[in-house]
This record gives structure tokens, sequence and C-alpha cells, in this order.
């Protein structure tokens, strides 16, 4: 059997530490995430994902606990260390790009994290094929924009070159923090649709915080259910299949 990609194991997170004011975020949380799994995140406003996903990525740290990556333990490794093997996407289409850059400077930016940098010439027009590929591959005529200023873009295609930031290198782990919510109702399900099929097609392995229920049953293979910093519950296979709306909606309901 093979070990997950990502685990946590007991992991607790507190605000304001030591203080009259501390407070738990994360309670114990024991959560094991596998090579091409995609899971939807679900709850309350307070329930804990987006802290579960500062947790993740080096962000924040934790109070007790570990979190391993392929059997390694990088509970006290940095934000920065974390990004060798993940990429975030934000919910606001201003995050993660950089405005006076076009697009395919932003795509070659991408391209390169990570290595060493150097004063050679960078031949951004070697790569403007591969990148009016990978910009067709969104849907929303992004590849038509790639010698466009990333500020001038629509949210919704400023959005999905975030995301395909995000990808480009094919991390071993995606945090898509309500990466949609910003958007239109018709811009955001393109973006979704686009989404799900990177993800499918290169096996990658992600995580999308959403409040939108619908699209929690519609994409992804497990779904998992947060409330007051606790795994209520993670469904998977014929068990996700099955579940509905109404059921879904039995956890937001106060006790």
């Amino acid at each position: 059997m093979t070990s997950p990609i990502l685990e946590l194991k007991n992991v607790s997170t507190a605000v304001n530490q030591g203080t009259a004011q501390e407070t738990q975020i994360l309670k114990q949380i024991n959560l094991q995430i596998n090579q091409g799994d995609f899971i939807t995140v679900v709850g309350t406003n307070g329930a804990g994902k987006s802290t579960l996903f500062n947790v993740i990525s080096g962000l924040l740290t934790v109070s007790a606990g570990q979190i391993f990556h392929n059997g390694q333990d990088i509970t006290n490794m940095s934000e920065e260390q974390h990004t060798q093997f993940l990429s975030r996407v934000f919910q606001d289409p201003k995050m993660g790009t950089a405005p006076r850059m076009t697009v395919a400077e932003n795509l070659l930016l991408a391209l390169k994290r990570g290595e060493r940098r150097t004063l050679r010439s960078r031949h951004l027009k070697n790569y403007l094929p591969q990148f009016k590929d990978l910009a067709a591959s969104m849907n929303n005529g992004l590849e038509e924009h790639l010698n466009t200023a990333t500020g001038a873009l629509s949210g919704g295609q400023r959005q999905a070159l975030s995301f395909l930031m995000a990808v480009l290198k094919r991390p071993d782990i995606i945090l898509l923090d309500e990466h949609t919510a910003a958007l239109d109702p018709h811009t955001s399900e393109a973006l979704l649709q686009a989404t799900n099929q990177h993800i499918q097609a290169d096996r990658l392995t992600a995580l999308m915080i959403t409040h939108q229920l619908e699209d929690a049953l519609q994409y992804g293979n497990r779904l998992l259910v947060l409330k007051d910093g606790q795994v209520q519950a993670d469904f998977s296979g014929s068990d996700k299949a099955q579940l509905t709306t109404e059921q879904l909606y039995d956890y937001f309901a106060e006790n």
C-alpha cells in the first residue's frame, strides 16, 4: 500500500496563543491525502477551511501534531520551502499574478519558479507556442492575450492565468482557495470545468474550498466537511456519489 502524499496527524492550531483571547481553530485533525485525490472542502464560516490551507501551505505553524509530505516531516518547514511542492490559487484574481507583466511573461515566471536566476536572455519567443496551447486549454480566449498586460485582463481570464501558473510545473499539491468565488456564475462554471479537466488529465492532487454545495458534489472524488475545526465527514466513492445537497445542509445546521 502506497503512503499518502500528504498526511496530517492530530494537527491543532490556535490564534492569540498565551493570552486570554487564545482560540483553537483546528482541533486534532487527522487527514490523509492520496496521489490523484481531488478533494472539495465545505464548511460554515469559521469552520477552519482557510486555516487548514494556511497550515498545509506553511503560512501558519501548528500548535500540536505533525504534517508529513511523502513520509517526510514538514511540520516546521517554512512557507517558502513548501512552494517546492505546493501551489495555491486564492479567491482574489489580483493575487498570484504580476499586473504590469504580460500573460506570457507571467507564465515564463511560473515556468522558471525555483530555478537559479541569471542575467541570460529569457528567450520568451521560444515559449510562445507552448504558452498559446496552454492558454487555449482554459477556453476563455486567454490565448489571444499573451502580449497583454495581466492587469488589463478580465477577472475570469486573470484567475485562469493564476490557475495555469499554479499547475504549470505540476506540483504535488494544489490548494484552490475559493478560486471561483469572485467571478460571475457563467465565468465561475467555465473555470471550474477547465480546472477539472487539467486535474484529471494531469492526475494532479488538489484540495478546493467552495461554498457552493452543488460544486462540491459535482467535482472531485472526495468531499470533506469541516465544522468547528474538526473533520465532521469525509465522503468518497459511492458515498459521495449518492450524497445530496439536503444531506450536506444538515452539517450546516446549528446544534
